[in-house]
């Protein structure tokens, strides 16, 4: 399959045009969307759209409750699927808990969700990824600017632009506790990055990801042709969707106050991975769901 979106193959960054829609559903003749006109076009324009208080307060009040008792029950486990920070064993994230944990899976398989990322991507869907990331207060680590989908594309074999990821917020997020930051616009231009990818490097990247994390000329161009960052806040229980090659990330956690997501990628039945673009062995499936995708497909 020809490779639309090189990266990681030139000693020199480069930035180009996407290739592929921001929404596939044909608006012109779909009266249906489960988002009103300014949201959908809010997404479209920006890589982005917060939804603020989509889950009750009962329903946040169980999630929070969920994804402490699971960082409790693999406190002491030696599993891949649950990352530790760099310099210590608390951890990260606790990864593929859409399968292997059935509450996970009801909220991945939620019908408000679904109709939302069914309409953006114009076609079933299934996950692709999902995790818990815990960014304690005084300790959570960073998070280094990256688009999803350049991992994805190069190291997973995702061929287009044709994902959506949707982050639960499960605590406050303030500007001040190492919070999701965006650049709005930036899903219209893929950063080619620098350096080889070396076996495995998700055991290295997953902690703290070194490559594919553009370089500081191609960032500042972003920042400046799209005008700026965007910090999205609010209380626990909204939801953000971001478009999978909308540049982002996030800073440490300096502050008492916890910021703690689940996260889950939805990814075109029609878009499904190939052979990874880096030439290396895939990775896991608990990181890129390959196997059964026909069984987890999703529809509204």
């Amino acid at each position: 399959m020809e490779d639309l979106y090189p990266s990681r193959k030139n000693a020199k960054a480069e930035i180009l045009e996407r290739k592929d829609p921001v929404i596939y559903t044909d608006r012109s003749k779909d009266n249906s969307s489960p988002l009103t006109k300014e949201q959908v076009d809010s997404y479209e324009q920006n890589g982005f759209l917060q939804i603020k208080d989509f889950f009750t307060e009962k329903e946040v009040s169980h999630l929070q409750n969920a994804i402490f008792e699971l960082q409790d029950s693999n406190k002491n486990s030696t599993s891949e699927k649950v990352i530790r920070e760099p310099e210590s064993d608390d951890i990260r994230s606790i990864f593929h808990v859409h399968q292997d944990d059935n509450y996970f899976k009801d909220v991945a398989n939620d019908q408000r969700i679904l109709d939302i990322v069914n309409h953006l991507l114009g076609s079933d869907v299934y996950i692709h990824q999902s995790r818990i990331n815990y960014k304690p207060g005084f300790k959570g680590k960073e998070f280094d600017w990256h688009s999803d989908f350049e991992t994805w594309h190069v190291e997973d074999g995702m061929p287009r632009m044709r994902a959506v990821s949707v982050s639960i917020a499960l605590s406050d997020n303030y500007t001040f506790n190492g919070p999701l930051m965006m650049i709005p616009g930036s899903q219209n231009y893929y950063v080619s990055c620098v350096g080889e990818t070396p076996d495995d490097n998700y055991k290295e990247s997953l902690k703290k990801q070194k490559l594919g994390v553009p370089d500081q000329d191609s960032l500042r161009w972003l920042t400046e042709k799209c005008g700026g960052i965007s910090v999205p806040t609010g209380r626990a229980g909204s939801i953000t969707l971001f478009e999978c090659n909308t540049m982002h990330g996030s800073t440490s956690n300096m502050t008492p106050f916890p910021r703690n997501n689940l996260f889950m990628v939805y990814n075109s039945v029609k878009n499904q991975l190939v052979e990874p673009f880096s030439g290396r062995k895939p990775r896991p499936e608990y990181i890129a769901v390959r196997e059964g995708v026909k069984s987890v497909v999703t529809s509204s």
